[in-house]
């Protein structure tokens, strides 16, 4: 058994009949990914280059000189110093959030974590949504914005603030990470030394969290210049890449300039992915087998002020969603702000947004339920069989691009592609089960690493003594791989629903009038001067995707009590 435990650990075994049904799975991974994913961006670039009808310049001539044109390199640079300037300011206000949650012994750690992750739960909309309540013409703290020297919310100023407002729970969620995973030891030989808090923080605690540190700037900002929402609500004339492809495409009809823009808009995503690739690829392990976990020690004085540093940004935070609740129930703003209905009523009832708000549920619970499957699907067959050893680097870089690809631009392909006449799943073009698919595609990467995350702490020696006893894998993996992964399943399901709710760049372009969804009707609503509807819409979706994720967090208790008993024994 021995000998036929390490052989098999040397290489994951066949499943029983050989090696066909796991290397058909694999090639019906990169069929699903080749729809949903290669063939529209293959066919984002084939537009982007054709020449445009009657033109006498080539595909390439005009390419170039839509590159050439005044307004869309004005665009790109304002998409590039506004995602930039977001970034700067974001990252260190969420490193010192995260450096209070993980360093200090203050207070109330997971209620204020818990109140940072609100924005996750609304779309991006929300927040412009609250800025034009707060600074808006008529907004409550009007003064005080033009006592700042700044006119209006509308404009660049504007999508910064809703910005810094909507990417910070992503930032710090990635550098909570980064800090917890500290080796008490090198703390201690640091105080040993005598070195001062300043020098240690520089030469022990930065070097430690550098991967994360770069990985979050790469997130805020690809976030930042691939949002389509926020300069669509607050942007005004202040024109930029993602709000250009949309006035193309929709607006002019101009699906050639829109392609240009779409692969302009796909370019810094594609570096910062490469950048972040890049530096993974040198970061060391912060960790090791003797690593002692870090306990913070109580110190008032610290504690004390990162207390008052956290609270402070919770209020902002607080502020910023409480004022779109508030909005959304007053009468008549700002003139009658007593507690109404009116405006769930005219978004429900009267706009007829209640089918809407249905269409989200059903696509959210779709993707929720699909999507955990296809990505255990592809990551099971990655990790844990064997056969088409050529494609598997393959299926592993399609498995990562979608982490590259902003929804826009994969909206845009799916437009190309999928209403093409000669292309057979044509009928499914502006219909439920193609946004189902795309939502999937669009947030594929991060289901499929956490899966794969998972499936790598398993040991081996599970498929090796099933391999050894002659038990088929699949039994292996319903009786063992399957339960294990459980909660991470969960955790992977609740992912996809949360961010199927919210999401607008990917979806925008694929809808119809009965398949519209309640995030796109934010944005009509908000074109149509409704902004009261519109905030009680956002407003819907965040409370309909707290409730959900508390059912996910009980659910989630009850499936380890179930399914994880084992790991409490010794």
């Amino acid at each position: 058994m021995n000998g036929a435990a390490t052989a098999a650990t040397a290489t994951p075994p066949r499943l029983r009949g050989g090696a066909p049904p796991a290397s058909l799975g694999l090639l019906g991974v990169v069929a699903f990914l080749g729809i949903g994913l290669v063939a529209p961006l293959a066919l984002i670039l084939s537009q982007a280059l054709d020449a445009p009808p009657g033109a006498a310049v080539s595909g390439r001539g005009a390419f170039a000189a839509y590159l050439a044109s005044p307004g869309l390199l004005t665009s790109l640079w304002n998409s590039v110093w506004v995602s930039a300037l977001v970034t700067a300011i974001v990252l260190p206000l969420a490193f010192v959030f995260a450096y209070a949650l993980t360093r200090s012994c203050m207070p109330a750690k997971p209620w204020l974590r818990s109140v940072m992750l609100l924005p996750l739960l609304a779309p991006s909309l929300l927040s412009a949504i609250s800025l034009i309540y707060w600074f808006g013409n008529q907004g409550v703290a009007r003064d005080f914005w033009r006592g700042l020297g700044l006119d209006g919310i509308y404009g660049a100023p504007g999508i910064v603030l809703a910005q810094c407002f909507a990417t910070f729970p992503h930032v710090l969620m990635i550098l909570v990470t980064a800090l917890s995973l500290a080796d008490a030891r090198l703390y201690e030989a640091a105080d040993a030394l005598g070195t001062g808090t300043l020098r240690r923080f520089i030469t022990v605690t930065l070097p430690s969290a550098k991967y994360g540190l770069v990985s979050a700037a790469l997130v805020c900002f690809t976030l930042v210049i691939t949002d389509f929402g926020i300069p669509k609500v607050v942007g005004g004339n202040f024109n930029m890449l993602a709000t250009d492809v949309f006035k193309l495409v929709i607006g002019q009809q101009d699906f050639q300039r829109g392609a240009v823009v779409a692969l302009l808009l796909l370019l810094p995503a594609v570096l910062t992915f490469g950048v972040d690739l890049l530096v993974q690829r040198r970061q060391s392990a912060t960790l090791t087998a003797r690593a002692v976990a870090l306990v913070p020690r109580p110190a008032r004085g610290f504690d004390t002020a990162m207390t008052l540093y956290c609270l402070a940004v919770a209020a902002l935070v607080l502020a910023m969603f409480g004022m779109a609740v508030f909005a959304s129930f007053a009468k008549l703003w700002p003139y009658n702000l007593a507690f109404s209905l009116d405006h769930y009523v005219a978004g429900l009832v009267d706009a007829g947004l209640g089918d809407a708000l249905r269409n989200s549920l059903q696509l959210a619970g779709w993707t929720a339920l699909l999507g955990p499957l296809v990505v255990f699907a592809s990551a099971y067959l990655l990790e844990k069989t064997r056969g088409l050893d050529a494609l598997r680097p393959v299926v592993r870089l399609l498995a990562m691009l979608p982490m590259a690809v902003p929804g826009l631009v994969l909206g845009l392909g799916y437009i190309f592609f999928f209403n093409a006449p000669g292309n057979p799943l044509n009928g499914l073009y502006q219909t439920l089960p193609l946004m189902v698919l795309c939502t999937v595609v669009h947030f594929y990467t991060t289901g499929h690493v956490t899966v794969v995350t998972a499936l790598k702490a398993l040991d081996a020696e599970f498929e090796a003594v099933s391999a050894s006893l002659k038990v088929p894998l699949f039994t292996t993996l319903r009786r063992v791989t399957l339960p294990i992964c459980l909660p991470v399943l969960l955790d992977v399901s609740r992912y996809f629903f949360v961010n199927a709710m919210t999401t607008i760049s990917a979806v925008v372009f694929l809808y119809s009038p009965d398949t519209r969804l309640a995030s796109v009707a934010i944005l009509n609503l908000d074109e149509a001067g409704d902004t009261g509807a519109a905030a009680a819409m956002a407003v819907l979706i965040a409370g309909t995707s707290a409730l959900v994720t508390l059912f996910y967090l009980g659910l989630g208790r009850l499936v380890e009590r179930r399914t994880q008993a084992w790991r409490g024994r010794g």
